[in-house]
């Protein structure tokens, strides 16, 4: 789901507003506090001028920042988060199991480099 996620941000946000980074990189190392041992309990994090996003704030905020018909999406962070973020646990847990598992990592093209930082 990673993958698919930002290769929807990536088609969507043509002012190349995101950059990306992996969770295990060494821009999320200076920006994040550390992450869980367990790598299951990591979730999509997203940081702006107003802080640190994750979980289901974290892709609302992707969807709000997309403006347009996707601002639409970004209402469903009016409902609480104690419902929202079990959901989202759940659909993590189980993505390979619902929506497969590539077998390689995404490559950047050489016009999107510049979106991947370390």
């Amino acid at each position: 789901m990673c993958n698919t996620f930002v290769d929807f941000v990536t088609r969507i946000d043509r002012k190349q507003t995101f950059l990306f980074a992996p969770l295990q990189g060494t821009t999320a190392r200076e920006l994040l506090p550390p992450l869980a041992e367990d790598a299951r309990e990591w979730s999509m994090i997203y940081v702006d001028e107003t802080g640190v996003h994750d979980q289901s704030d974290a892709s609302l905020e992707v969807y709000r920042r997309f403006g347009g018909l996707w601002w639409l999406l970004s209402l469903i962070r009016y409902v609480p988060r104690f419902l929202r973020n079990p959901i989202y646990r759940v659909v993590a847990r189980n993505r390979y199991r619902w929506f497969g598992k590539r077998d390689s990592c995404r490559i950047a093209t050489d016009e999107e480099k510049a979106r991947f930082l370390p």
